[in-house]
Parts: structure tokens; C-alpha cells; sequence
């Protein structure tokens, strides 16, 4: 691998999740210092990855980021560079500022995509058409049409694209899913995410205009079922219901239409046999508590003819309790932000390193042309390719809830279509 030639890397998004930074400041959630940001530094002390780009809309917003991630990540970790180049330039406020940062690439570099839901579908395939590798967080679009015309435009460049559903890292969730082929026909799965109502004021630009919380949420688990189900049964209706009135009231006033969670019920036929189908629920909300000690409640069950599993992500074994915050449930094997003793960075085994990391070296492999691109469709990983029912299954919850009925999945030729 370390002979492997060095990926040039664009980030687009500049909020909490690439930078720590939101809006009103330094995020207060668990993700202070960012992860997309802070991974590519690290892989770039590491010599994995070269020069590193970031793109957001308001370009008066790079002083603070800069700033900030001088402070919390170049301070606080041994030979770590922060720098990169920014766009748009000069303060000037451009939403297709990722075209002229798209457009200084060269075929074979890689764009990391972190922006509004609503935006990833555009912005990847202008990456995509123009030879570049593409990373893109969860949802990867909101319209199985738009997943569809991402998977051909992939595969007609040969460039790898990947969504980014860390979950499918985490060693607990692995074990889980190898556990669960053990268990016969699939029959009932249940999951539950909640954040706190604090993430709907990070989120009010666009929570309820630009998506909702069973895009932002849900997917993770919808995710990682379809991934335990993949090759053994398929999902064929979906029916959705939510509960509203505290994300349009005080003090969060979202607009009208935000829903607080979302459930959705999805049937599911075992591709071997006839007779076997299962029901999943997948409910998620950002009305949760504010002090419940974790930052994402997050929660799965699943049951096969022959057993059970029971995941709590939250809960794993380790509180902490502090005088003026109380309790808390941390999560070290997503994250570990605290340095080694050398004081470096420390968290390459954290399964959000690892996530962003394994696009990071599946690119460098399909450019030294050790590997093609579609290579890693059948390695399990979250390619575009593989994660196609992960949409098709939002996208009917979203129509099920908009027109108030269910919706059918079905495949056509060799593409999934919502009825």
C-alpha cells in the first residue's frame, strides 16, 4: 500500500461532521473536532493522501474553520498540518463553488461529499463524469432514480464511489451481521435512532426543507439491515407514519412540514423461499431528550428462525460521570479523539476513521491498477452498487408519507423502481 502514488482529496461540506464547525460556532455534540477533516489530516501525516481541497458556499466561514481546527486538531495532535485550499475565494458566497473546486482536479483524485442531502446528487455526479472517485455521506440521494444514474455513471467512468455507512465498520455490527447468516429465514427486524432537540437548531437551515429525519437517521440502520439481508431477501412495500408538533413549535420553529420521527414498516421476501417473509420497523427522531447521556440513542433487533440478536451502540460498557454534566455513555471504537502518548493522533482503529480510510485506499488501488472499481461490490463494502436498497426503501417512506399510502418495490431489468 505505501507504494501506492498519493490521492488528492476535496471536501465538500464544511459543517459539523467535516470540521466540528456549525453555524453558531464549534459544534457541542460528540463529533467537536469533525471527522472527514481530521481523517484526512491524519491520512496525510500518514502519507496516504496529498494535497486536500475544501468547498462550502460561504467562503467568510474559512477564517473561523481555519481557526478552529488550528486550535482543536494542529494544537492538539503532533505533526499535524491543517492547511488546505479553500472555495469559494475571497468571502464570496457561490452554492457552485464545487465546480471550480471539481474542476481543478485531475481524473483519479477523490471528493469527499458532506453536504445538505438534497445537493449530494448533483455534486457527485459532476465528480463522478469527470473520472473522479467519489465518498458520499448517507443518504446517498434522496430519489432511487438519481441512486440508479449514480451506479451507471460510476460504473461507465470506472472511478470508485462509495456511501459512506460507517456502521458496516463497527466490529460489533460485523460480528452481528456474520452471527445473523447462521440464524435461517430472516423474520422481524426493529431499530430505533433519536438525537437530542438540540441538533434541530444545528439543523433548522434545512431540517423539513431539504430532507427529514428518516434520510438523516434511519438510513444508518436501513443500511445495515439491507446489508445483513443482502442476497437473502428484498424489501417489496413500504408504509410510513410520523409524529409532529414540537420541531414547528417553540423554540426550534421548523418549518411546517418537519416531522419529529418518522417510522417506517417494510416488508420483506426471502429470495429462497416462497413462504418466508419478514417486517422490519425503522423509526428515527430528532425530538429526544436534551440529558440523556448519549448523543445518538441508537438501538437494533433482529430475529431469524432460529435465534435472535440485540444491539445497543449506545450502551457499550463505559459512563462516565461528571459533576456538572452528569452521566454520559462514550463511544471510543467510532472515534478516539484523545492523542497517544506520543501525542499523536490516536483514532485510526475507530470505525469512522476506518470507513472514510478503506474509499481512501480502495481509489489508490483501482489508480495503480491493482483493482477495478466494481472489485468491491462483492467485498461487502458500501458501494453505491450495494447500498441501492437502501435508498429504494427511504425514498418509498418519503412518498408514503407525502401521498399517504403504501409503496411497492419491485426490480425492473437490472434496476430497482418504486411503484
Amino acid at each position: 500500500m505505501s507504494n501506492l502514488t498519493k490521492l488528492n482529496v476535496l471536501m465538500c461540506g464544511t459543517g459539523e461532521y467535516t470540521t466540528g464547525w456549525t453555524g453558531s460556532g464549534a459544534s457541542t455534540s460528540d463529533k467537536k473536532i469533525g471527522v472527514v477533516g481530521l481523517t484526512m489530516f491524519d491520512l496525510r501525516r500518514l502519507g496516504k493522501v496529498g494535497n486536500l481541497g475544501m468547498v462550502g458556499v460561504n467562503g467568510s466561514k474559512f477564517p473561523a474553520i481555519r481557526e478552529h481546527l488550528q486550535d482543536k486538531i494542529g494544537n492538539a495532535y503532533k505533526d499535524m498540518d491543517t492547511s488546505f485550499e479553500e472555495f469559494p475565494k475571497q468571502g464570496k458566497v457561490d452554492p457552485e463553488a464545487y465546480k471550480e473546486a471539481i474542476n481543478k482536479l485531475s481524473p483519479g483524485d477523490a471528493v469527499i461529499v458532506f453536504t445538505p442531502d438534497s445537493t449530494h446528487f448533483p455534486i457527485c455526479m459532476y465528480a463522478i463524469e469527470r473520472g473522479l472517485h467519489v465518498l458520499v455521506t448517507k443518504p446517498a440521494t434522496q430519489l432511487l432514480s438519481h441512486h440508479n444514474e449514480l451506479i451507471a455513471a460510476a460504473k461507465k467512468q470506472g472511478v470508485v464511489c462509495f456511501v459512506e455507512h460507517h456502521k458496516r465498520f463497527d466490529p460489533v455490527y460485523s460480528d452481528a451481521k456474520a452471527r445473523a447468516a447462521t440464524l435461517g429465514e430472516f423474520n422481524f427486524f426493529n431499530a430505533w435512532m433519536s438525537q437530542p432537540k438540540s441538533q434541530l437548531e444545528t439543523f433548522r437551515a434545512w431540517a423539513g426543507k431539504d430532507s427529514d429525519i428518516s434520510y438523516y437517521l434511519s438510513s444508518h440502520h436501513i443500511d445495515i439491515c439491507c446489508w445483513i439481508l443482502q442476497d437473502k431477501a428484498v424489501p417489496t412495500r413500504v408504509v410510513a407514519s410520523a409524529a409532529t408538533g414540537i420541531a414547528t413549535s417553540e423554540p426550534y420553529n421548523c418549518v411546517p412540514q418537519t416531522e419529529d420521527t418518522i417510522t417506517l414498516l417494510v416488508d420483506w421476501q426471502s429470495l429462497k423461499s416462497p413462504k418466508h417473509k419478514g417486517t422490519a420497523v425503522y423509526t428515527a427522531s430528532w425530538t429526544a431528550p436534551l440529558k440523556s447521556g448519549v448523543h445518538s440513542a441508537q438501538h437494533w433487533y433482529y430475529m431469524g428462525e432460529k435465534g435472535d440478536i440485540n444491539v445497543d451502540q449506545a450502551h457499550r460498557g463505559y459512563d462516565i460521570t461528571v459533576d456538572d454534566t452528569g452521566k454520559t455513555w462514550y463511544n471510543p471504537f467510532y472515534m478516539k479523539y484523545s492523542p497517544s502518548e506520543t501525542g499523536h493522533f490516536d483514532g485510526q482503529r475507530g470505525y469512522g476513521y476506518t470507513s472514510i480510510e478503506t474509499f481512501i485506499d480502495a481509489s489508490r488501488e483501482v489508480n495503480a491498477g491493482t483493482a477495478k472499481s466494481s472489485d468491491y461490490d462483492g467485498h461487502g463494502y458500501p458501494t453505491i452498487a450495494n447500498t441501492v436498497l437502501t435508498t429504494a426503501i427511504l425514498n418509498a417512506g418519503r412518498i408514503s408519507l407525502d401521498e399517504k399510502r403504501p409503496v411497492g418495490i419491485k426490480k425492473s431489468g437490472d434496476e430497482w423502481i418504486l411503484e
